[in-house]
């Protein structure tokens, strides 16, 4: 990939491709994985790109250097992820897409995404949502810098960069349910940011036809130099031993006033454990 100008930041983000909330989600198959037939780009990681984006444009934007690259790792399908992010504003992307992919779980997963983005790199800021929304296990972001020995700032509710004689410093607010911390870190670094850091945005006709022209590198394993036993099921420190489609829900309880309705309820909270 082309190398951003001197004082320019090389941003990646990390996006992937989740089966659409909209639809039940299922499991199947021999190993028990996810079914990702109807998936789209993690609503989650939308925070992420924006995040970068307005850093960008808050200096200068790609005339002063800087550059966005969207990767994420998958089966072919997940390259539909990367596709949008270019179409919204990143400039270009990359694809890990191998077989022995499948079946990853959070720690093959950075496994393999440390190595990608080692390969693709030097990045100045590595960006995460704050969890996928297949998964939700909020644990990738942490493992990838530890791999990656770079500084972490997780679930970030604000984001912004400053430079001085060429050294970038980030501050971060996050929040928390009784306070909020404001933490910096120098760059490189890596953050994960939450769904209230801002409001992404929707791709327009121009970026969608400007997106028709953005490269969009795809390697496999071998072309970042690692073993499939490293990722996949062979890799993983977890897997799903048993899985069970949801029951349905059971019918409701209907309270009727007749003059004793408040107690009811509350002995229906207490059997519920509710109160």
């Amino acid at each position: 990939m082309d190398e951003a100008t001197a004082g320019g930041l090389r941003i990646a983000v990390l996006v992937k491709h989740v089966p659409d909330a909209q639809f039940d989600r299922e499991i199947a198959g021999e190993n028990l994985t996810t079914v990702r037939a109807e998936s789209i780009l993690s609503e989650l990681d939308e925070y992420a790109l924006e995040a970068a984006l307005q850093l960008v444009e808050a200096h200068g934007g790609a005339a002063a250097g800087h550059r966005i690259t969207a990767i994420t790792m998958g089966p072919p399908a997940a390259v539909a992820a990367v596709k949008k992010s270019l179409q919204i504003g990143a400039d270009d992307g990359a694809h890990l897409s191998d077989e022995a992919l499948s079946g990853s779980d959070a720690s093959a997963t950075s496994r393999a995404l440390a190595a990608l983005l080692e390969h693709l790199g030097p990045f100045d800021l590595v960006l995460t949502g704050m969890a996928s929304t297949d998964g939700e296990t909020s644990l990738v972001p942490a493992q990838l810098a530890e791999r990656l020995s770079l500084p972490q700032v997780t679930f970030a509710a604000a984001l912004e960069a400053t430079t001085e004689s060429g050294e970038w410093t980030l501050t971060a607010r996050r929040d928390n349910d009784t306070f909020a911390e404001t933490v910096q870190a120098p760059l490189p670094a890596l953050v994960s940011v939450t769904d209230q850091i801002n409001d992404p945005r929707y791709p327009n006709f121009k970026g969608i036809m400007a997106a028709k022209k953005k490269q969009i590198q795809t390697l496999s394993l071998a072309d970042i130099g690692v073993g499939a036993d490293e990722v996949g099921l062979a890799g993983s420190w977890t897997r799903v031993e048993a899985a069970a489609p949801r029951p349905p829900r059971s019918q409701g309880v209907v309270i009727t006033d007749e003059g004793d309705a408040g107690i009811r309820l509350v002995d229906f909270l207490a059997g519920q454990k509710l109160l």
